[in-house]
């Protein structure tokens, strides 16, 4: 009974992404919180649910898009790149599922984010240094160096639009790596 719901599901999300891409595309908030390295592992790898049912003799039909997490609202004070303890310890689950992807040639990438208080010329280098902070610390967890992609977007991408200067933009985003092309 139990693969019969995970095929429905898989095949209901992926409707879903292609009906309604931009839903696929929106961050999952984690804010404060802890996760649960199991729907991490869901979110970032959800292919691996049908090679699961594949392993098994059951047929997967599908299986919805791949999430990027915004770790956590407000993480960073204004100017640093230092990882609050806070979010040290949600990277911890994140570090945790990608020791156990070690090796299967999948990378994740992480976004550093900067609100609109500084010039361009700052806030591109700030957070490229934050996203290295968050490589660099799941690294130090036991992650594979390979799979982590750092990458810096300024304040290009702000979560919070209304309000460029919020702290909320002050983030990173971890989520999948596209492979190149």
């Amino acid at each position: 009974m139990k693969p019969r719901y995970l095929i429905a599901r898989s095949t209901l999300a992926l409707a879903a992404a292609v009906a309604f891409p931009a839903l696929a595309q929106q961050a999952i908030d984690v804010g404060q919180t802890v996760p649960d390295a199991k729907a991490v592992a869901e979110g970032l790898f959800p292919e691996d649910a049908c090679e699961q049912l594949k392993a098994a003799g059951f047929k997967c039909m599908g299986f919805k898009p791949a999430v990027r997490y915004s770790l956590p609202a407000s993480s960073f004070k204004l100017g640093s790149a230092e990882l609050p303890d806070t979010l040290k310890k949600q990277l911890a689950i994140f570090a945790e599922v990608l020791k156990a992807k070690r090796g299967n040639g999948k990378a994740v990438r992480i976004e550093g984010h900067a609100d609109a208080s500084g010039a361009a010329a700052v806030n591109l280098p700030l957070s490229q240094r934050r996203a290295e902070a968050v490589r660099d610390y799941l690294v130090e967890l036991g992650a594979d160096p390979k799979m982590i992609v750092p990458v810096g977007v300024g304040a290009n991408a702000p979560k919070n639009a209304q309000d460029p200067f919020a702290p909320e933009n002050r983030r990173v985003e971890i989520g999948r790596a596209t492979p190149p092309s």
